[in-house]
């Protein structure tokens, strides 16, 4: 048995513990372990190939996912990882249409005047144009969210629910679909309104494209441990 490798050697390489090292075993991320004449764990060459595809997968598809992708290559169904690998590109790609489709509705936004006073429904969706039902609706669907007056119960918007209302009402009028609107509302919410929403992009591209990299290079360090294991199996 050539080249083996107590626990501790795998764990040090990596900069793991050897709990680790065994929890991965015991999980199948890491196929099982050659044993010494005295039943010592020793690893050979291939299982530090399999924790170097592990370790490159989690940073772009997660730990679980990285994890049920090595669980499948090492029980040889590697149909299933690669169905796994393929539906964390369809998210991405997914989150990717997001992003264009916030920076789309942004950009075709009109300035919007700001509020300094709550209003209730009746009002607002006079002001607006549209049937207090609409903005029932929008609140069905994530895109406001009123409070409610402690002694009538009525929905009172504040300044930044009037906001939100006005730029899905532009967003509507813009041919916008409710569930295309949602996330653009809860992403101006999150930066906490548009101003600060371009660094905010920017940092979702930045992220977005360091998720892609990450998993071109987890893509390369699987492709190795599946060459490998296809020599070993001849």
């Amino acid at each position: 048995m050539p080249n083996l490798q107590r626990p501790v050697d795998l764990a040090r390489a990596h900069g793991l513990s050897t709990q680790a090292i065994r929890n991965y075993e015991a999980a199948g991320i890491l196929p099982p372990a050659e044993r010494s004449p005295y039943g010592y764990r020793a690893y050979t060459p291939h299982h530090a190939l399999a924790l170097d595809a592990f370790l490159a997968l989690i940073p772009g598809h997660g730990h679980r996912t990285a994890a049920a992708i090595l669980q499948a290559v090492n029980r040889n169904a590697t149909a299933d990882a690669l169905r796994l690998i393929d539906e964390s590109h369809a998210q991405l790609l997914n989150d990717r249409r997001t992003l264009l489709a916030v920076e789309a509705a942004v950009t075709d936004l009109s300035p919007v005047r700001p509020e300094r006073a709550p209003t209730f429904i009746g009002p607002l969706s006079s002001r607006l144009g549209i049937r207090p039902a609409t903005l029932r609706k929008w609140e069905r669907a994530g895109i406001v969210a009123p409070s409610r007056d402690p002694q009538t119960g009525y929905r009172v918007y504040t300044p930044d629910d009037i906001r939100d209302a006005q730029l899905a009402h532009q967003l509507r009028r813009g041919g916008y679909r409710l569930d295309q609107i949602s996330p653009v509302i809860a992403q101006i919410r999150t930066a906490g309104g548009l101003a600060p929403l371009e660094s905010m992009l920017h940092d979702w591209h930045t992220r977005l494209t360091a998720r892609s990299r990450a998993m071109l290079h987890g893509a390369a360090a699987l492709n190795t441990y599946l060459l490998a294991s296809t020599t070993n199996e001849q």
